[in-house]
């Protein structure tokens, strides 16, 4: 797996909307790779995970609510849009990834393909 950082021709518009890549943790067992990516203030409803051949992708824009009839004088959040783009190894299974988002995190799970797991060996005695 690989990590490729790349900003799409419609999200550098505007200097603002340039995404920003959010921390992400990336722990491999022998079952497959997890991926913990910090989305602060994203809803599931603003997140997307999508997979296109090998390439996936995690976008997530935040929705800053302000009262109505207000404007922000100052903010500390100047980017609201995340964006990773990562290309998957052969020898995982991307038709089984699982994800989860909770409490700002989204938890990526992809396994390993049948035959890219390790698997014990009986032994027999002749």
């Amino acid at each position: 797996m690989s990590d490729r950082n790349e900003l799409s021709p419609k999200s550098a518009t505007a200097a603002n909307e340039r995404p920003v890549a959010p921390a992400i943790d990336v722990f491999e067992d022998a079952g497959g790779i997890t991926l913990l990516a910090d989305m602060p203030g994203v809803s599931r409803d603003n997140l997307d995970v999508r997979l296109d051949g090998e390439t996936l992708t995690v976008e997530g824009r935040l929705d800053l609510d302000l009262p109505q009839d207000m404007r922000a004088v100052w903010a500390e959040v100047q980017v609201p849009k995340f964006r990773r783009v990562f290309t998957l190894s052969r020898e995982l299974d991307a038709s089984r990834i699982e994800a989860n988002l909770k409490d700002g995190v989204l938890n990526l799970r992809v396994p390993k393909l049948a035959h890219a797991q390790p698997r014990r060996i009986e032994v027999r005695a002749a």
